[in-house]
């Protein structure tokens, strides 16, 4: 396509295109790619020379700063292989009023190589001029600090009326100044502004809660800048706005949700207003993203455990909105929501009767809706105040062994759990862990039944432990031993069963023993013991015989006592009379008439003279016939009551009227003679008597 036919359409598409002109090139800022669309010319439709003999078409101008020498390239890549991209370098340190010539210039009309063109280092030219088949030119050797105008123009016309965007790529060893590469000014990466997209490729987002809404782009500086000083951001409707700062947006405008904008970072030198690197933009893209949201309506419940009329809620755990990351605030009235005041803290635990509260849902992005939890209560677990008997337990009759499991405190489906007080169950301590065999006096126990959601309810048992009910009727019996009786337990029992093995009411020939019975009613068991006890034999306890008279004295047994000699004539005195002397038996019985105690007794040959003269009739008082008998004592006593002579074994119990060898006076003496039978109970023996002592000298 000839370039210099149709010379005059093209003076009339600069008025309808506006870009650069040299004396607004765009900074190169650094080796990073460059993409852009030029449409139209600048202010100026300048004289360009060399290849480019036409002039401006769809014009860019760029500014080049050189930070490290080396080789420099690039590639310069229409966007739609029928666009036919002209270009051409001036300098190094040339001025837009006095660029001089070229020093690579390019515009070969590309046929069937592709659209690609720009600086390698194979190529040998340094300009190609229009018609030409050599879209690459030589690469350039530059050095530090050195600055180049790099012109770039999509030529059109009639037959080649295609407009399309460029990419540029750079190549080489040298490196491009820019201040976004440096360190020392720029201290922190920037942040682009909203999130990513769905698809990477696409322009970040910023969620606004409204559509349409009003924005303030400036409010996205501080976040973006991060800290970076001697910058400043514009915004643009486009990325040509934003690559040379044209049309910015100062104020506060609406925005929708299709439109792409635009943020062009550059460098301000606080030092030298003239460095071209405050030229350098950085531009990003940024989308606006619906982001109001809607807070659902929930039912949240709880136990209303106990019916207490309360129940403890976590109204984090209502479903109110799904974004785990939004803020919610709690209320209790909508008035308080929209004022922001009274805000429920306890989130997490709280406590309340039925009810409704009200939600402030803040998202990620700070967009806001309400909604509203309903507080409700589970049903009730229904419980009944029971009671449980037990009987006694025989080796502690106060208490019972009591299978709480059966106290029917519910209907309904439930786990049970066991506790000795109200507030034991109330707080889960002190758990009961053998309620089947729960050993208790009577008392109360609680029982939380836990229903569906782990509700629960407590119910109270009483626990009755039933005692031992004993016989009135049954008691201990005294019978002789020899005799037998009958036992009674009386009736009222639902069951009986004796030691002997009976099952009757009472059991008969029963003698001295120790018997027991256990007693039935109703399921429980009394077992009673009784004794059958012999009755106390009277014991004779002392004998005294004074001449003909025996005197009987009894201890033990039941008196009254009966008295007899003969074992058929008794007598309740205990004294006989006239007794002859010789052996005799002394029975004796109380009043449970049982066989009689029998002793012998002997009633002596008494010696009422003695005549001490050595003729061997009546010279001496003689009991040596009871020498074997136990603690035998012969005392003689004269008539004042003194005792004047012992007879013992020493003197075999003999007395001959004489106290230490001398004859006593002639006269009365008493005298009285004790011992203890040889018998089961020792039986105490006194015999008494008096004796005339004639002595003669």
């Amino acid at each position: 396509m000839k370039k210099y036919l149709f010379f005059f359409f093209l003076l009339i598409s600069r008025i309808l295109f506006s870009q650069a002109d040299c004396s607004t090139a765009l900074a190169v800022c650094g080796n990073s790619n460059i993409t852009y669309s030029p449409s139209g010319i600048g202010a100026v439709n300048e004289s360009l020379g060399g290849c480019l003999i036409t002039g401006e078409h769809n014009s860019i101008w760029y500014k080049i700063t050189i930070a490290t020498g080396g080789t420099l390239t690039f590639d310069l890549v229409p966007g739609d292989p029928d666009a036919d991209y002209d270009w051409a370098v001036y300098g190094p340190n040339v001025s837009c009023g006095s660029l001089g010539a070229a020093i690579r210039c390019n515009a070969a009309t590309v046929i069937g190589v592709g659209a690609s063109t720009g600086l390698n280092m194979t190529s040998t030219i340094t300009s190609a001029a229009g018609g030409s088949l050599t879209p690459y030119c030589k690469y350039l050797d530059v050095l530090p600090g050195q600055t180049y105008y790099l012109y770039i123009d999509n030529w059109v016309d009639v037959f080649n009326p295609t407009l399309a965007p460029f990419s540029l790529t750079w190549g080489g060893t040298a490196t491009l100044a820019s201040p976004f590469t440096n360190p020392a000014i720029q201290t922190q990466p920037f942040s682009p502004p909203g999130i990513p997209a769905v698809n990477p490729a696409d322009p970040r987002e910023i969620v606004i809660c409204q559509n349409p809404a009003i924005f303030d782009f400036n409010t996205l500086s501080s976040g973006i800048l991060n800290g970076n000083i001697n910058f400043t951001i514009s915004y643009h409707t486009s990325q040509n706005d934003a690559l040379s700062g044209a049309n910015p947006i100062f104020t506060p405008q609406t925005v929708n949700m299709t439109s792409v904008y635009y943020y062009s970072i550059h460098y301000e030198d606080p030092v030298n207003p003239n460095n071209p690197l405050n030229s350098c933009r950085q531009v990003g893209a940024f989308k606006f993203k619906q982001g109001n949201i809607t807070g659902n309506n929930v039912n949240l419940f709880s136990c209303n455990n106990n019916n207490s009329g309360l129940g403890t809620f976590d109204l984090t755990s209502a479903a109110v909105f799904g974004d785990p990351t939004a803020i919610k605030k709690y209320y209790h009235t909508v008035t308080d929501l929209n004022a922001g005041i009274n805000e429920i803290t306890n989130t997490t635990n709280f406590t309340s009767a039925e009810g409704t509260i009200y939600v402030k849902i803040i998202s990620q992005y700070g967009c806001t809706a309400t909604a509203v939890i309903s507080l409700k209560f589970y049903p009730v677990v229904v419980v009944t105040e029971a009671s449980l008997r037990a009987c006694f337990i025989e080796s502690n009759p106060s208490t019972g062994l009591f299978n709480l499991t059966t106290s029917a405190v519910t209907t309904q489906t439930s786990t049970k759990k066991y506790y000795p007080s109200l507030t034991d169950a109330q707080n889960g301590t002190n758990e009961i862990l053998n309620p089947t065999a729960y050993i208790s006096p009577s008392g109360v126990i609680f029982i939380k039944v836990i229903g569906g959601n782990s509700c629960f309810s407590i119910a109270k048992v009483n626990l009755l432990v039933l005692p031992p009910v004993y016989s009135n009727i049954l008691q201990d019996k005294i019978i002789c031993i020899e005799d037998q009786t009958t036992l009674d337990a009386g009736p009222g029992f639902t069951a009986y069963e004796w030691s002997t093995g009976a099952t009757t009411q009472a059991i008969s020939n029963v003698g001295v023993g120790t018997y027991w019975v256990k007693l039935k009613t109703g399921e429980c068991i009394s077992r009673q013991a009784v004794k059958v006890y012999a009755s106390e034999q009277p014991v004779i306890s002392e004998v005294d015989i004074a001449n003909s008279t025996v005197t009987v004295h009894v201890t033990g047994g039941s008196p009254t006592y009966q008295y007899s000699m003969d074992g058929i004539n008794w007598q309740d005195s205990n004294i006989f009379t006239n007794v002859t002397r010789g052996d005799h038996h002394i029975m004796i019985k109380d009043s449970y008439n049982c066989a009689p105690i029998d002793i012998t007794i002997v009633v002596p040959n008494l010696v009422n003279v003695i005549t001490p003269n050595g003729d061997g009739i009546n010279d001496v008082i003689d009991y040596s016939a009871l020498g074997n008998k136990q603690n035998l004592v012969f005392n003689i006593f004269d008539r004042y009551g003194d005792k004047i002579f012992e007879a013992n074994k020493s003197n075999a119990y003999k007395w001959d009227g004489t106290v230490a060898g001398k004859k006593v006076p002639t006269g009365t003496y008493w005298y009285s003679v004790t011992w203890n039978e040889n018998d089961k109970k020792n039986t105490l023996f006194k015999y008494s008597g008096w004796v005339m002592v004639k002595n003669r000298d």
